[in-house]
């Protein structure tokens, strides 16, 4: 059973940057599809990006667009989230998901990592 533990929140002022790591375990991560969500309080989970498995290719919302970034390491199991001028309205809790059964859907979710940015 893969099982997916993200790190590297925390609190950053507006402009800063933070990069999140989304750590899974299992042997095939290479060949699921990964992606980055976030949650506030009252609100929807929003969808942040995404990476494939095969090509490594990302894609983004609107809102992360220009500012972050996705990679991913599959010699260390590892997918990333970079991002750059911080908004305070980026708060959330970020958490990533993967398409173990490759199905399009996301199956499996980390616990989450909170980001507060400051004005």
């Amino acid at each position: 059973q893969v099982q997916l533990v993200e790190s590297g929140g925390g609190l950053v002022q507006a402009g800063g940057s933070l990069r999140l790591s989304c750590a899974a375990s299992g042997r095939t991560f290479s060949s699921y599809s990964m992606g980055w969500f976030r949650q506030t309080p009252g609100k929807d989970r929003e969808f942040v990006g995404s990476i494939s498995w095969s090509r490594g290719s990302a894609v983004y919302a609107d809102s992360a667009k220009g500012r972050f970034t996705i990679s991913r390491d599959n010699g260390k199991n590892t997918v990333y989230l970079q991002m750059n001028s911080l908004k305070p309205e980026d708060t959330a809790v970020y958490h990533c998901a993967a398409d173990t059964r490759q199905r399009g859907a996301y199956d499996t979710w980390g616990q989450g990592t909170q980001v507060t940015v400051s004005s």
